[in-house]
């Protein structure tokens, strides 16, 4: 396993759920929402910067059959420009995320948060799922997840 602090990101047109790994790559925590739009890249940028990420994982979302649309071309673009305002050393990574945001929201659920407070972890905790999949398929195959993000350039 890789070493170094892992940032996980569940894209969404309204917000966008950031969990973080510990350095060793074991355990992916809720951080924090972000909300989408102007300011979304720099926000995710000094998360990186603060937390001295190696790796930032974003969701492709896919269809259940592997397909993909107009959702996974917006996290694809999502993650070009991310990793177009990283430093090079940082690298960016698409990793399928399905189911990621129903399985938060069954966990949640099940722990007892409700209505409104459910709302403002979701996001937090699907990208704490999308991460921890991550970390556990690197851990199993040896490899890197999912599928690295060179950038428009």
């Amino acid at each position: 396993m890789r070493q170094g602090i892992r940032l996980g990101v569940d894209v969404g047109s309204v917000r966008i759920g950031v969990a973080r790994s510990d350095p060793g790559g074991i355990l992916a925590s809720p951080l924090e929402t972000v909300k989408s739009g102007k300011g979304d890249i720099d926000r995710l940028a000094a998360l990186v910067a603060e937390h001295e990420a190696v790796e930032v994982i974003v969701g492709l979302p896919t269809s259940l059959s592997g397909r993909e649309g107009p959702a996974a071309a917006a996290a694809r673009r999502f993650a070009n420009w991310l990793a177009d305002r990283l430093p090079p050393e940082t690298s960016v990574r698409l990793y399928d995320e399905r189911l990621t945001t129903v399985t938060a929201e069954s966990g949640l659920r099940a722990g007892g948060v409700h209505g409104q407070a459910r709302r403002r972890v979701v996001d937090q905790a699907a990208a704490a799922v999308l991460l921890q999949a991550a970390l556990d398929g690197e851990r199993l195959t040896g490899r890197p997840p999912g599928e690295i993000v060179r950038g428009s350039a």
